[in-house]
């Protein structure tokens, strides 16, 4: 008898430590994995429970989510396509991307700071509602800055350069991310599957991210801020003024965008230079300062970082390892430096805000769902690339290409305007990358812009960057002025 109970003992101890060890794998060491299923569609049902907070501009929602008819509590919607490079998606089937990544803790209410909602919604058992993401975009510019683009491959990034925050961020073109928020898988993969194949890749936030473009002529910014923090030139230093000059080490001959020399004379000043936007005077000025001092210049402006907007940003290239023919390439925003648009007004607002960067941002604050202000953003120091006075020699250049050179699509009747502008070349028969960047007022600027049309702007090899992307960026600098 008594082997027999201890037997039974035996059977059930085994038993219940199987179910033990059975609830423990499954509950703690299987359990992302089972929440990762596709099969499984309890944590995507439990997520929708959740009132997924709203992305904010100006008080009003450019996202939020609205009560659902169907097995999801909520859905998803979106204003429009000029805020899809901020809000970016989020869907059941596609992830989130945007402002719908970069702040899901918060648009969920799964931040620390919102303990205290989360303790009583386990008290009351109702779901937590998430925060509210308002953003520091300026609806006006914002909509001016994606009008202005209209139809083109491009972006747009204005910043005030006092505070680092951004006014408009637009990507076009743009997608509607409605679309990829439906709760019919079918249909949103098919949506998705669209944009993924559409002209002008709507999906890639171009203004910072991508494959990142050829500055061309916009980069000598940097490499004038270089020459002149490093006390090689001044403004009024004169280079030699050939019509065609040679790459040390190398058959290849460069020249100047007309063909000829810069201005006419047998030398041309830095400043003139840059007026003009000759390549030849740079490529000496490239050779004479070195890569080194070029890239140690165009790292203290952000290239190389990666930049949290909280949207992280493509870190910007300045190449390494170059000879002298390659560093003169480089000196007019050729042969392999690349960037976003973010980077390159990240520049003029440095020069805008008397050589003092600061850190870009997108996030104005964070709202709880009774409006209680969970987090705020301050202006902060990102750099301090240049001097106050290289910075205000750097201005007068730029001035001087709106009102008297090649930059002179930049103008604002009535308004002094920096600016520079850009066509970078992308191989023998691509076409032209249009840049304009530049700062308004000249004196106590208001805003920074970076403009960026892509494939020539439809035009091949016959866009300029004062042709194209000089006319938006001087709307967009309207709209901040004229607020």
């Amino acid at each position: 008898m008594r082997k027999q109970l201890g037997r039974v003992s035996a059977t059930i101890f085994t038993m219940f430590l199987s179910l033990l060890v059975s609830a423990t794998v499954i509950q703690v060491m299987s359990a992302d994995t089972l929440n990762n299923d596709p099969r499984n569609v309890r944590p995507v049902y439990d997520t929708y429970k959740i009132k997924r907070g709203a992305i904010l501009v100006n008080g009003q929602p450019v996202a939020q989510s609205l009560p659902s008819k169907d097995g999801y509590s909520y859905q998803r919607k979106y204003s429009g396509k000029q805020y899809s490079a901020v809000t970016g998606f989020y869907s059941l089937y596609q992830g989130a991307t945007g402002i719908e990544s970069a702040s899901n803790d918060y648009l969920t209410g799964k931040n620390s700071s919102q303990f205290f909602e989360q303790i009583n919604a386990l008290f009351s058992g109702n779901p937590v509602t998430g925060g509210s993401v308002e953003l520091t975009i300026d609806p006006k510019v914002q909509k001016v800055a994606y009008d202005a683009l209209g139809g083109l491959t491009g972006a747009v990034v204005a910043i005030d350069p006092s505070t680092g925050n951004i006014l408009a961020m637009v990507s076009t073109p743009g997608f509607d991310a409605n679309k990829l928020a439906v709760h019919d898988g079918k249909l949103s993969g098919s949506n998705y599957q669209k944009l993924l194949d559409a002209k002008g890749d709507p999906l890639i936030d171009k203004a910072i991210s991508g494959s990142l473009y050829a500055p061309g002529s916009v980069f000598k910014l940097v490499v004038s801020a270089a020459a002149i923090e490093n006390g090689d030139f001044k403004p009024e230093t004169k280079i030699p003024n050939p019509s065609r000059f040679t790459l040390p080490g190398t058959t290849t001959e460069i020249q100047n965008s007309g063909e000829g020399k810069c201005g006419g004379g047998y030398t041309v000043s830095l400043a003139d230079a840059l007026k003009l936007s000759c390549n030849i005077p740079f490529a000496q000025v490239g050779i004479k300062l070195g890569q080194s001092k070029i890239g140690d210049m165009a790292a203290k402006f952000g290239f190389g970082k990666s930049i949290k907007l909280p949207l992280v940003a493509t870190p910007s290239i300045y190449p390494t390892n170059l000879d002298a023919a390659q560093t003169a390439l480089t000196a007019f925003g050729q042969y392999d430096v690349r960037v976003t648009p973010l980077q390159i007004a990240m520049v003029s607002a440095a020069i805008a805000n008397g050589g003092t960067l600061m850190q870009p941002n997108l996030i104005r604050q964070v709202l709880s769902s009774n409006l209680a202000q969970l987090a705020k953003t301050t202006p902060s120091v990102f750099s301090n690339p240049i001097s106050q006075s290289t910075a205000a020699k750097l201005t007068e250049m730029m001035v001087a290409a709106v009102n008297s050179g090649v930059s002179s699509n930049g103008k604002i009747k009535g308004v002094d305007v920096a600016g520079k502008t850009g066509t970078a070349q992308n191989g023998k028969n691509a076409p032209y990358t249009l840049w304009f960047t530049g700062f308004a007022p000249a004196k106590n600027p208001k805003v920074a812009v970076a403009v960026v049309v892509a494939d020539g702007g439809g035009m091949g090899q016959s866009g300029r960057g004062n042709t194209l992307a000089a006319p938006i960026a001087r709307k967009v600098m309207e709209a901040v002025l004229n607020r």
